[in-house]
């Protein structure tokens, strides 16, 4: 069974799973195979789901983590963290706006944007992976 200390792992988890999913299916869908990366998107939009469900459990039970690093590292982590935050907040939206032009079939206006939303979740995506490390792992 999980706890709720666990959750910072899962969190970590499902974020690298996204990346995973948003790689595989933009490489899908360069290769024209679109019923695989409808799956993909899909399912990646279905981890970042359950992310932001399991992110907000966590802080509405612990709250924050104070980062313990110090000196120029401080600097790198609260650079990394300021931009997932701000992208985290951005990519929302954008992901709903993508995957609602999709499952309407407005395939031009759901590529426009598609080729902004892409890199942000990733990006997004990857850094929280980041965030975990350098939070709950390297300097616990």
């Amino acid at each position: 069974m999980l706890s709720i200390a666990d959750l910072p792992a899962v969190n970590a988890t499902l974020n690298g799973l996204s990346a995973i999913l948003l790689t595989t299916g933009y490489i899908l869908i360069r290769q024209r195979r679109i019923a695989q990366h409808r799956l993909c998107m899909l399912a990646a939009f279905t981890t970042s789901a359950l992310f932001l469900i399991s992110y907000l459990v966590y802080h509405a039970h612990i709250g924050s983590k104070p980062f313990q690093g110090q000196g120029l590292i401080r600097y790198v982590y609260f650079t990394i963290l300021l931009t997932h935050v701000v992208l985290a907040a951005v990519i929302l939206p954008m992901a709903l706006i993508t995957l609602s032009r999709a499952l309407k079939r407005h395939f031009p206006r759901h590529k426009a944007i598609a080729r902004w939303t892409l890199p942000l979740w990733l990006y997004v995506s990857v850094t929280g992976v980041v965030v975990y490390v350098m939070l709950y792992q390297l300097y616990p």
